[in-house]
């Protein structure tokens, strides 16, 4: 209970300073919104753009963070992250292609989350066709895995090289940013997280047993297969829901898992929300220090405007975890 309240503490001080980023307005004018006052420029900077943004960077973590545990326990992977198992390069593909090629609006955000689902559905379903009986595999599912992102990855770039013109407007899925995340797309990530939230917590007990193997799952009533089916579908479902909104923001879903694990012991019973807590406190928090450095950029350089993605921070923080992970594997090299 101390851990999950200290993870509690961690999401509430990325949100707010979530909400004090930025160059408009400082902690006291925020603080003056946030009690009922402000002139009407203040509240709408306040309400409308940091406080939707600060939302769906919490809830998009939260999202990924629990997607990756999922996946994690349902596979027996440590490596096997949203990103590297085909979703989160078959959202990024639906998003792309959806906005790239004008099969939805820009203005449409209903189109391209719809467009993300269906990508990292169909993500999933390739890798769960050819892993075939290997799919309970562990090694066999990651290099499965590996080649079905490295191919959906290709596919994005000839959709880009088809629309050059619209490389500005979709970098954003390629790279993973809150920026320009208003209320419109916080409306539209809750209730999907939420609901898929909810269906991760049920799958709590089953997954546990996974993580325990298929004989000894067998052995205490559970149906391996049909438990891992519904835990791809519950974990796809959550990353694409996110990368609709923000993006592929690299390794969350390795990066969250290790910390969930590493504080709450193997019974997902407690690591999922601790992997929940986790996610929107890294995602959280990456979005505030973006937004700081970029402001620190902005200053130093003389620059216009210059904005650094939350991807970027949260992609060299998960490399750096993988590195890590990949050397205390056994077999790894001094």
């Amino acid at each position: 209970m101390r851990r999950i309240l200290l993870l509690c503490a961690l999401v509430l001080a990325a949100g707010c300073a979530g909400l004090v980023a930025g160059r408009a307005l400082g902690p006291a004018a925020v603080w003056e919104v946030l009690r009922g006052g402000g002139d009407p420029l203040a509240r709408h900077i306040v309400l409308e753009l940091r406080l939707p943004r600060t939302l769906v960077a919490l809830t998009a973590g939260a999202s990924l963070g629990v997607a990756g545990i999922v996946l994690q326990s349902a596979l027996r992977n440590p490596l096997a992250g949203p990103e590297v198992t085909g979703v989160t390069p078959g959202a990024v593909l639906g998003a792309v292609a959806a906005t790239g090629l004008g099969l939805a609006g820009w203005s449409s955000p209903v189109a391209v989350v719809v467009a993300a689902v269906v990508g990292g559905f169909a993500g999933a379903g390739l890798l769960w066709v050819l892993a075939g009986e290997e799919r309970s595999d562990p090694q066999g599912a990651a290099v499965y895995g590996v080649l079905v992102s490295a191919v959906l990855s290709g596919l994005t770039a000839m959709v880009l090289l088809v629309a050059p013109g619209e490389l500005g407007s979709v970098v954003q899925w390629l790279v993973g940013s809150t920026e320009g995340r208003v209320r419109e797309h916080w409306v539209l990530l809750w209730p999907w997280a939420a609901v898929w939230l909810l269906a991760a917590w049920a799958l709590a007990p089953p997954l546990t047993l996974l993580r325990c193997g298929d004989d000894q799952a067998a052995a205490a009533g559970l149906r391996p297969g049909h438990a891992r089916l519904a835990a791809l579908v519950c974990a796809v479902a959550l990353t694409a829901g996110a990368v609709a909104v923000v993006g592929a923001l690299g390794f969350v879903g390795l990066l969250v898992p290790q910390l969930a694990f590493a504080l709450h012991g193997a019974d997902l019973r407690t690591a999922l929300p601790g992997a929940a807590l986790a996610g929107a406190a890294v995602v959280g928090g990456a979005d505030a220090a973006a937004q700081a450095l970029s402001r620190l950029l902005t200053d130093v350089l003389s620059a216009d405007r210059l904005s650094i993605p939350t991807g970027a921070l949260t992609t060299c923080l998960g490399a750096a975890l993988l590195l890590a992970t990949a050397r205390r594997s056994p077999g790894a090299g001094p």
